[in-house]
């Protein structure tokens, strides 16, 4: 089973960004995690992270070409308003669900909503790094039941 990790802009800039937030670790230590987990769970993992759309679409696609089974995606800030990142997701037929690191609900009005959502099968959100592994738990679910 392959499982692809997409995250979004400044997801770079963990440990670095909005401490009272995102916490202290760093984005490597989140790589780290996710790699952890997936040997756990006997997987194949790709970690991808870009702060350009057209990356994330292109790597989006990429899934498709490259037969991944899953797709677990945190947009950040493209969450709230990209429409080409939603008809991305929307095209793939696999098991995407959508991760944030704090509970967006919670946060800005403009973060309530999310655009992408609405084309994965499932949102963690407000777990901290957890979320990503929750996500690899339940997308190993979703793979096993298609």
């Amino acid at each position: 089973m392959k499982i692809l990790v997409i995250n979004g802009p400044n997801l770079n800039f963990l440990g670095i960004r909005e401490k009272s937030i995102y916490g202290n670790r760093d984005y490597w230590a989140l790589v780290g995690l996710i790699e952890q987990k997936a040997k756990e769970l006997k997987v194949e993992v790709e970690v991808f992270q870009s702060n350009i759309e057209g990356e994330i679409i292109n790597t989006l696609q990429r899934a498709y070409k490259e037969k991944f089974d899953g797709i677990i995606i945190n947009p950040a800030a493209y969450t709230h308003y990209s429409y080409a990142i939603r008809d991305a997701l929307a095209s793939l037929t696999i098991p995407k669900i959508e991760v944030h690191i704090s509970n967006i609900h919670q946060r800005e009005e403009f973060r309530h909503r999310s655009v992408t959502a609405a084309a994965c099968d499932g949102q963690i959100a407000g777990l901290g790094f957890d979320g990503y592994l929750l996500a690899m738990e339940a997308m190993v679910n979703l793979c096993n039941k298609s």
